[in-house]
């Protein structure tokens, strides 16, 4: 019986290096929050046409985010409204046009100031109200026992939110309005020696309808920008109670921003598609 020659040991196959693992790209997770925003908008929508209605959760929350933005909101629109009849009186008086100081005073009132004053008190106060909730329920996984037993959390608490900071603005809006323009008034009359019938004809050669339409639509815009947002933030927070006070803070910057973007778009289109009156 021969003995086999022993082969020589062969070398061990070369092992290819490793590629380096690519981090996230940057700012995927932006892109990634916003489509679960977006997504979180079209199910809110959805669910409003979905039965039953929550109809006691909506007043309660209609009741609770009016009480806590009416006061506010009603102090806020004096100064906003006098401010901006004193510098419109001041810049109209340089240029020798002081009869247009009441229609331009209550135009920007109208259109631009009581919508935004409106949207950023119930994006602070209810908005953030909103958010606290949500996000409590989150971290003691209520929401979970909800899906668990069969209930929509967002048709459930979401909907009659979104749907009450809507209502709220649209009305606050007409408000803030009134207010304002009250302020305006009292201030260019009073306190520059403007003259009552120089104000309101002003006010009626400038304005029209659709700018009280445009003023209506953006606050009913700018809720339910509050509320998604607010309700965003309060079902993804993170790191447990402290992380629903950061999902708080997250909601209202985010919501400003918003605000102020969508605000700049509505605008735009609006001067575009309306004409100026006498135009």
């Amino acid at each position: 019986m021969t003995m086999e020659a022993e082969k020589p040991p062969q070398p061990a196959p070369a092992t290819p290096p490793r590629r380096p693992r690519r981090g996230p790209l940057p700012g995927l997770g932006a892109f990634r929050q916003t489509g679960q925003l977006f997504s979180l908008a079209a199910a809110v929508v959805r669910a409003v046409f979905r039965r039953p209605f929550q109809l006691r959760e909506f007043i309660v929350q209609f009741w609770f985010i009016a009480s806590v933005t009416i006061l506010p909101a009603a102090l806020v629109s004096i100064p906003f409204g006098a401010v901006i009849a004193l510098q419109v009186g001041s810049l109209t008086q340089q240029l020798g046009a002081q009869s247009f100081t009441g229609g331009a005073s209550v135009l920007a009132v109208i259109q631009q100031a009581s919508p935004l004053i409106v949207a950023l008190l119930i994006a602070g106060a209810g908005g953030s109200a909103i958010c606290a909730d949500l996000g409590s329920r989150t971290i003691r996984e209520e929401l979970d026992a909800m899906e668990v037993m069969g209930v929509s959390p967002v048709q459930r608490l979401v909907v009659p939110r979104v749907l009450a900071t809507m209502l709220v603005a649209l009305l606050l809006n007409g408000m803030v309005s009134v207010v304002g323009t009250l302020g305006g008034y009292f201030f260019n009359v009073i306190m520059q020696g403007g003259t009552p019938g120089a104000y309101l004809s002003s006010f009626s050669a400038l304005a029209q309808l659709p700018d009280l339409y445009v003023s209506e639509i953006k606050a009913l815009i700018f809720g339910f920008i509050a509320g998604i947002v607010a309700a965003y933030r309060g079902l993804n927070p993170r790191g447990g109670p402290k992380g629903v006070g950061d999902a708080v803070n997250q909601a209202v910057v985010i919501t400003f921003l918003l605000l102020f973007f969508v605000n700049m778009v509505i605008t735009g289109i609006y001067l575009q598609i309306v004409p100026p009156k006498g135009g």
